[in-house]
């Protein structure tokens, strides 16, 4: 049975099949018809060799030429799937080089031997030279498939498998030859039935691409990656030292070591093509036992453990130029998990402050650091943004140029902080090294940042306790004030000489008696908020507008949007916003402007409260706005308003955002979840 006969039918049919489904499907563009052309000069290769196949004679001019011409197009269409997106400049230099390899193969195979003659050149010239298109075919599937978006490599793969396993047999074969001095009876038949299977997974692919109008480049440049050149080399270097061995030691290992060695290109080649985490796990594992390490761990520890250790140094901000010191980085943010479940800025090293102070757990950015623990590189995420797929940043960070690295710090497998850390000029490339040093000091640090918080936690208990005994106090004496109070209400019942006023003291007596009443009932049983129920905001305000009225500058309700609905005690939600107006008014000469807008946004009621005012600086919004028994007021004041504030819209699932400068004025943003 002529097997060759038999393969090499196989190839013409199967090739001629997959013309007539190209020339169908064709499209009209020029990747379609490099396809055509490639797959067409395949099939004549096929028709060429069948004739040989039967023992017909044909001239070996003829047979070069359709070889060189089968495997020119093969490269030709890669290189233009490659360089489809690239810019005009990427794409000259990849087919001009694709040309000049071309024409120098041609100068060397089909008009050189007839310049010199066929035995004056020897064969060993032309297989070197079909092993060189061999490994550049490969270097090619390479390019292709790993410049390829990784959500897109599926409609690209079957068409890189079957290319990759016919210059893989090329390869063999080639290199057979060039070592044997003469080509394999056996390899050469088979050839035919290699590249008749892999038109099924070329079919594949021409299906999903009918217009070959392939997206492959991740940029417009394309990124070059050496994988093929080094397991060609390293297979050749094998192949030599096979053919040294047979020629001065002589044996017959010579198609065992081939069997073997073709078996694990493939098998290599399937695994590094495909699978990303394979080729960073085999880096990682050369830079750490065959390179030595760029830190020194002890010394990095220790440096790191002194810097958390810092005298005179809060935690958040050593926490921040410790990590930074790591990376050279000099400046960052730090957000720590509060007790709602949502992260707080509440510190800033060298970076402006952003225009929001929380992040809610179910943003996407929280959602990705819970589920991935990664690093992430921001520089990186904007070059090649499908390696953090879910990632998606807040406004905040995408208007901070500076921002490079965003480390998440777990603590007892719960994420407890997160880092943003700024770049440094040059930006310097993370490798894995870096990587691994900030996760683990990443752990250390949260645990000082879960020391800090329970020490921040107990501070405000101690501090509440101290404020539970004044009001003690203070109950104390609104007890003998509602008694004198009470007294007075009985006397001057009994001295009616001027009705009028008796009966207006009378009236105002009595109003504050059930006020302190109340005020007494709060402080003795601890209930400090009455049940919620549906409050109309556009009508509070108004009513707040009015009440304040008396002083100046007079609030003025410039925006209101009617019938916005939210769940709360209004006496408590009345008591909040009066005092941020109060305090508008505070910080406003006579002559400025107070105003208040009500708003709607989505699902969410925006109050705004805005103030032409002296101002805050940012500093003194992130550091003491918020922080209980703080005042700015002196002996008037508590400290405790602007923090009740907050964590009252907060418990109703809403935010307080502040929008300040100093010399202009001040903005109090409250957003509230309206009922619909």
């Amino acid at each position: 049975m002529n097997v060759g006969l038999f393969s090499y039918s196989a190839a013409l049919v199967a090739y001629l099949l997959l013309t007539a489904l190209l020339v169908t499907a064709w499209r009209g563009r020029l990747m379609g018809l490099v396809a055509v052309v490639a797959v067409t000069a395949t099939a004549v290769w096929a028709t060429l060799n069948l004739i040989i196949a039967v023992e017909m004679f044909l001239p070996l001019l003829l047979l070069a030429t359709v070889e060189l011409i089968r495997t020119g197009a093969w490269l030709f269409f890669l290189v233009h799937i490659l360089v489809a997106d690239a810019d005009r400049e990427v794409k000259r230099r990849w087919l001009s080089g694709v040309w000049i390899l071309i024409a120098g193969a041609a100068f060397l195979t089909v008009v050189l031997p007839e310049v010199v003659g066929w035995l004056a050149l020897g064969a060993n010239t032309l297989f070197l030279v079909w092993t060189l298109l061999a490994i550049t075919g490969l270097l090619l599937v390479e390019q292709v498939f790993r410049n390829r978006r990784a959500d897109q490599r599926a409609e690209i793969k079957h068409l890189c498998l079957g290319l990759g396993a016919v210059f893989i047999y090329d390869l063999f074969f080639y290199a057979d030859a060039l070592l044997m001095q003469r080509t394999d009876p056996q390899l050469w038949e088979a050839r035919g039935l290699v590249n008749a299977l892999i038109v099924p997974l070329i079919a594949v692919s021409a299906a999903r691409n009918p217009s070959w109008s392939l997206e492959v480049c991740v940029s417009r440049h394309v990124v070059f990656h050496s994988a093929t050149l080094s397991g060609a080399g390293i297979y050749l270097t094998a192949m030599a030292a096979a053919g040294y061995y047979i020629r001065y030691f002589g044996g017959t290992w010579g198609a065992l070591l081939q069997i073997a060695f073709l078996f694990i290109a493939i098998i290599a080649l399937i695994l590094l093509l495909f699978s990303a985490q394979l080729r960073a796990r085999l880096r990682v594992l050369l830079n750490r036992h065959f390179f030595s390490l760029k830190y020194d761990y002890r010394e990095e520890w220790l440096r790191f453990t002194a810097e958390l250790s810092r005298p005179g140094v809060n935690v958040p901000e050593a926490v921040v130029t410790a990590l930074g010191a790591i990376v050279g980085s000099t400046g960052g943010m730090l957000w720590i998990n509060n007790e709602q479940g949502a992260f707080t800025l509440i510190e800033r090293v060298k970076v402006p402050a952003p225009n929001t102070l929380l992040q809610r757990s179910d943003q996407p950015l929280v959602q990705f650091l819970v589920e991935r623990g990664w690093i992430i590189d921001l520089v990186e995420y904007r070059a090649v943004p499908e390696l953090y797929n879910g990632f998606v940043p807040p406004s905040w960070l995408e208007k901070t140029p500076t921002a490079w690295l965003i480390i998440p710090l777990f603590f007892r497998n719960e994420l407890g902080a997160f880092a943003v850390l700024t770049n440094t000029d040059p930006v310097r490339r993370l490798n894995w090294e870096d990587r691994s040093l900030l996760k683990t000091a990443g752990h250390q640090a949260a645990s000082y940042v879960a020391q800090y918080r329970l020490d921040q936690a107990l501070m405000r208990a101690r501090q509440f306790e101290a404020f539970s005994q004044l009001s003690a106090y203070v109950a104390h004496d609104l007890k003998n004030l509602l008694a004198q109070q009470s007294l007075l209400i009985a006397n001057a019942e009994k001295h009616k000489h001027n009705p009028a006023f008796v009966d207006d003291m009378i009236h105002t007596v009595k109003n504050s008696v059930t006020r302190m009443e109340r005020l007494m009932q709060q402080l003795r049983t601890g209930a400090r908020s009455a049940p919620a129920t549906s409050v109309q905001l556009d009508e509070l305000l108004d009513e707040l507008a009015l009440a304040y009225s008396d002083r100046q500058p007079t609030p003025q309700v410039l925006q209101r949007v009617p019938g916005l609905h939210v769940d709360a005690d209004r006496e408590r939600l009345r008591t909040v916003l009066g005092h941020l107006l109060q305090n508008a008014q505070d910080a406003t000469p006579p002559t400025g402007q107070v105003w208040l807008r009500l708003q709607q946004q989505g699902n969410d009621a925006v109050i705004e409260i805005e103030d032409t005012g002296t101002g805050m600086s940012p500093e003194f919004i992130c550091e003491r706005l918020f922080r209980p028994f703080d005042s700015t007021k002196g002996l008037t004041g508590m400290g405790i308003g602007a923090f009740e504030s907050r964590e009252f819209i907060r418990s109703l699932g809403g935010t307080l955002n502040v929008h300040s400068q100093l010399g202009q004025g001040t903005v109090m943003q409250i957003v509230l979840p309206h009922l619909k």
